[in-house]
């Protein structure tokens, strides 16, 4: 059976600003700013959700590699168009990545698994958008 999300976004009656998240009652909601600002734009949205989709994906595989994760931070910076549609061209993801038994290779394997096979918001990605990666490993 296929798994069906909903969200719910309402235009807060200003300018370019909705709010919006899950269908639920007690669900907490983020504010999204098409101007960026007041709050992050939609196209910085879909960075941060393929950050964060990405990020989980990390989280639990060093998790399986008994690595004590101190601390991890996902930049992503896109690249897109000049013209409409202002697509993305390109993505290039930094993992800085700190824990207990981590080694690089640990890091690697992780964030490459996660690009290439299990983020579902990057594989939602159009086909032709260059990613990229680094890992950064701190002490």
């Amino acid at each position: 059976m296929p798994d069906t999300r909903t969200v719910r976004l309402d235009w807060r009656g200003e300018g370019l600003r909705f709010s919006g998240g899950v269908d639920q009652p007690d669900a907490p909601k983020l504010i999204i700013d098409g101007d960026g600002k007041a709050a992050p734009g939609p196209m910085s949205v879909l960075l941060l959700a393929c950050a964060s989709c990405s990020g989980v994906d990390v989280v639990e595989m060093l998790a399986k590699m008994r690595v004590k994760l101190r601390s991890l931070i996902i930049e992503a910076t896109g690249v897109r168009r000049d013209e409409m549609p202002r697509r993305y061209v390109s993505i290039h993801y930094r993992y800085i990545v700190a824990g207990e038994g981590l080694e690089r290779h640990h890091a690697e394997r992780a964030v490459s698994l996660s690009l290439e096979k299990y983020c579902s918001a990057i594989a939602s990605l159009a086909p032709d958008i260059a990613l990229t990666h680094d890992v950064v490993i701190e002490k």
